[in-house]
C-alpha cells in the first residue's frame, strides 16, 4: 500500500493515513473484506513508528471502517451499519465548513458546487 504522507504537514501522520485509507476505499481502490498490511509492515514502508499506524488503525476500526482478528489482521468494511454515524459526523462538519465558506465570501451556489466536485471525486 502507498500512501503519499506530508511530515511537514499540520495534519497528524495517523489522521494522514486514516483519511488515505477511507479514501482508498470510497474510489474502490480497497475492497470490502481486503486484507491490510501489518501495523509492522506499513511502518516500515513508510518509516515512521508503528504506534502511529497502530493508532490509525484503531481509530478506523473505531469508526467502523476496519475490522480486526488474529488470523486476518486488518481487514476494510464498508458501509455496514454506519449510515446514521456517518450522516450525523458530516453535518457537523459540512456545518463548520459552510460557515467558514459564508464569512469568506463564498456563495451558497460555489459551495455547493464546491461539495459536488468533492463527492464526485
Amino acid at each position: 500500500m502507498i500512501l503519499e504522507l506530508d511530515f511537514a504537514s499540520s495534519v497528524p501522520i495517523y489522521q494522514q493515513i486514516r483519511n488515505q485509507i477511507v479514501q482508498a476505499a470510497a474510489e474502490g481502490l480497497l475492497a470490502d473484506g481486503e486484507r491490510l498490511p501489518t501495523v509492522r509492515a506499513l511502518a516500515s514502508e513508510a518509516g515512521i513508528n508503528t504506534m502511529t499506524v497502530h493508532k490509525a488503525y484503531q481509530l478506523l476500526k473505531q469508526e467502523g471502517y476496519l475490522v480486526t482478528d488474529r488470523r486476518n489482521g486488518a481487514v476494510i468494511r464498508c458501509a455496514e451499519g454506519r449510515e446514521q454515524a456517518v450522516k450525523r459526523k458530516l453535518q457537523k462538519e459540512l456545518g463548520l465548513l459552510a460557515a467558514e465558506a459564508k464569512i469568506s465570501g463564498v456563495s451558497r451556489e460555489e459551495f455547493l458546487e464546491l461539495c459536488g466536485a468533492a463527492y464526485e471525486e
